[in-house]
């Protein structure tokens, strides 16, 4: 479910890179072939010159990671470490335009967040369509690159918004946070053309980062969450004279009804109780 190969030994830095990256669905594996100057099968043996490059420095990305780190763990929710994120990949970013992450927990509904001066149409035309780089990213644990998504047979509908929001160009790196949930972080870049190979390598860092970090922040909440619910089933007990079970289904049943989750309404439930004593 993890996406492959996120280090890639075989780009050296200051080589001269002569593939073009696809503009199409494509594996991080397929991807490393094609800057280390060997593309897959099947694959088109076009060549169009990028910039002499072999990566990031190896201390500015160590630089941008630990910022990232010190960034999301420092975050209280997983909501505000994905607003994080996102800010950090549009502003760290060199030509980002946008970035936005999405995030899909099993049974869950999409955590999203999004930052940059332009885009944000067409990440609300994306998510209302159901259909996009992003999105296309999260479900297929792929790569996925667009020269233009102006003119791209894949997401026609989608068009439009591209031109209208001022973005054109887009590299959507998948996630997979604890194999508890999947997304992609997208980094939007207002003109169209090839995706620059440092981009690319810093994108994959930073998102195989992210994971880690993102799954801490998870693993967090489940242990705050747990504690928070337990008192609030102490409190249901006190309160109703019932027992364990019956008050935790009273406390799901009440999630249910008021569409929160069950970490919400034992917060409130808490806050009311310490008011009330």
């Amino acid at each position: 479910m993890s996406v492959p190969q996120r280090r890639i030994p075989a780009v050296q830095r200051g080589a001269r890179l002569t593939r073009r990256v696809p503009a199409e669905s494509t594996s991080t594996s397929d991807v490393v072939r094609w800057i280390a100057g060997g593309p897959g099968r099947g694959r088109s043996r076009r060549q169009a010159p990028l910039a002499a490059s072999g990566g990031p420095h190896s201390v500015e990305l160590a630089g941008l990671l630990h910022e990232l780190t010190v960034r999301l763990l420092s975050a209280d929710r997983l909501g505000q470490a994905l607003d994080r994120l996102a800010v950090f990949g549009a502003s760290a970013l060199p030509g980002v335009a946008r970035c936005s992450v999405a995030l899909i927990g099993e049974g869950g509904p999409l955590t999203r967040a999004g930052a940059g001066a332009a885009g944000e149409t067409f990440d609300e035309q994306m998510y209302a369509r159901s259909t996009g780089p992003g999105l296309e990213a999260a479900r297929t644990r792929s790569l996925v690159v667009s020269g233009d998504l102006a003119d791209d047979e894949r997401w026609p509908e989608l068009g439009g918004a591209a031109r209208v929001a001022g973005v054109r160009a887009v590299l959507a790196v998948p996630l997979d946070v604890r194999r508890s949930s999947v997304g992609a972080l997208s980094l939007y870049l207002g003109r169209a053309g090839d995706i620059d190979p440092e981009l690319l390598l810093t994108a994959m860092a930073v998102a195989g980062q992210a994971e880690v970090l993102l799954g801490e922040l998870q693993r967090r909440e489940g242990l705050s969450e747990g504690a928070e619910v337990d008192r609030a089933v102490g409190v249901i007990i006190a309160q109703r004279g019932c027992g364990v079970q019956e008050a935790y289904a009273i406390l799901q049943e009440s999630a249910q009804r008021l569409g929160l989750d069950r970490r919400s309404v034992a917060e409130r439930l808490l806050i009311a109780a310490a008011r009330n004593a």
